[in-house]
């Protein structure tokens, strides 16, 4: 199944969780916000499975000023 992350299609397995694509993308452990379809996700419900189609951003955080 495809989905969207940053304006960049990607094939995922069937029933892929959030946190497997992150890992896959090689996404840090920390540092980053996500939203799938413009809801931002808490970490708690990165477990959640990927439906076709969906579009996911991820933003890493950077300090300075």
């Amino acid at each position: 199944m495809k989905v969207t992350v940053n304006d960049e299609a990607v094939e995922v397995e069937e029933q892929t969780t959030i946190s497997a694509l992150l890992e896959q993308l090689g996404f840090p452990d920390k540092g980053i916000a996500v939203a799938v379809d413009w809801s931002v996700l808490p970490r708690s419900q990165w477990h959640t499975a990927l439906t076709d189609g969906a579009k996911v951003e991820v933003v890493t955080a950077v300090q300075g000023g």
